[in-house]
């Protein structure tokens, strides 16, 4: 039996009550699973739906470590809105961040979405606060996060010029494409040999590794997209291709050869698809504390010599300059591209999400020497 707090929260839920009754889709205390029952359900109709094994993987981890926890025995008929609330504050207590606080009550509407089909529930009070919320909360969640900054999110161009002098090895023909063609790091670690065209200096993005090493097609259709590569990127994988491992599967060809099918353009040593781990930590990494892009640790080593370590800790800042790049005005040293292109060149699923990362960056037409050549041809 649903228990409530206030009189206020049982009146509530008995006039809702009253009318899932009248509309035949109330769900009585005694008819209803527990939210951890409703979880078992919820992941087994996503592997049967066949999403990305990634996908599943943080569905059960919401579930495991988030939600059972705090609501698993919870009776999904007594779920209501301040029993939602109520989780959300159980979870910042516990230490978890804003961002994992959003995922996990993204995932429990999932769930609870999945019961409704199943006829275990009758509500989705997580869609109910989705609906009364005005989208205050998100505005708010990006002030706080702020705007991506040239030389703190951003390397700068100088940064990039020095990290190109300083790559080497196996590791530059893998973050020179990053630099300069903007792929994202599963796209990288999963593109073919066909993919690549030298001669038309394009690269042709049809599939991606995730973080399990599997194959698959990027997750949406904006992610299928063509890049075009600068000759600096072209000539290094011309070379790189007559030294890069290549995995024989054991399959053989008509002829009785072994078929060296996988074909990944910057695979691991074995010819298999490459750790992202070992691309950060052994590729990016050391290569800008090389490169001088690198801040003082505070700490020295054994030979009392200052520690450094990388300015920027991931791939992703690559992609980032890929994406200013793109944006800066050709006399600044970039492509000058319009938004349009900038979004079918990241891969982006929309305008508006280009725009909400990088609108900031685009030239606002509107400088002083722009502004007094207009005034000069407006007054003459």
């Amino acid at each position: 039996m649903a228990r409530f707090a206030k009189k206020k929260e049982a009146d509530t839920f008995a006039a809702t009550a009253k009318v899932e009754v009248r509309e035949g889709t109330h769900v009585a205390d005694s008819a209803s699973a527990t939210v951890k029952q409703a979880g078992t359900f919820w992941i087994a109709s996503a592997e049967g739906a066949g999403l990305e094994r990634t996908t599943v993987d943080s569905y059960r981890s919401h579930l495991d470590l988030h939600i059972v926890p705090f609501i698993g025995e919870m009776k999904l008929s007594a779920l209501n809105i301040p029993t939602v609330r109520s989780l959300e504050d159980d979870l910042r207590g516990a230490g978890r961040s804003p961002a994992m606080v959003r995922k996990v009550l993204v995932s429990l509407g999932s769930l609870l979405a999945d019961a409704q089909e199943r006829g275990l529930t009758a509500r989705n009070v997580v869609r109910d606060i989705r609906g009364r919320r005005n989208g205050g909360e998100r505005r708010q969640e990006k002030r706080q996060k702020g705007k991506l900054k040239v030389g703190e999110d951003i390397p700068t161009r100088d940064e990039v010029k020095a990290l190109v002098g300083a790559l080497e090895g196996r590791w530059r023909p893998l973050l020179l494409t990053a630099i300069f063609t903007g792929l994202r790091a599963s796209e990288l670690r999963g593109l073919r040999w066909k993919d690549v065209d030298l001669d038309k200096r394009e690269i042709h993005v049809h599939q991606r590794a995730d973080r399990f090493n599997t194959i698959g097609k990027p997750k949406s259709i904006s992610g299928e997209r063509t890049v075009p590569a600068p000759p600096i990127v072209i000539n290094t994988l011309r070379e790189w291709k007559l030294i890069c491992p290549k995995r024989e599967t054991g399959k053989v060809d008509a002829d009785g050869n072994k078929a060296a099918v996988l074909d990944l353009v910057f695979p691991n040593g074995q010819g298999k698809v490459e750790q992202l781990n070992n691309i950060v930590r052994r590729g990016v990494q050391p290569a800008e504390v090389k490169a001088g892009i690198s801040v003082d640790t505070g700490e020295v080593d054994n030979k009392g010599e200052p520690i450094l370590e990388a300015r920027y800790k991931g791939l992703h800042a690559l992609r980032h300059f890929y994406a200013s790049w793109c944006i800066n005005r050709q006399a600044d040293g970039g492509l000058g591209l319009p938004p349009k292109v900038v979004q079918e060149r990241m891969g982006h699923s929309s305008i508006t999400m280009t725009m909400d990362v990088y609108g900031h960056l685009f030239p606002r037409g509107d400088d002083a020497e722009e502004l007094a050549a207009a005034e000069a041809a407006l007054l003459s």
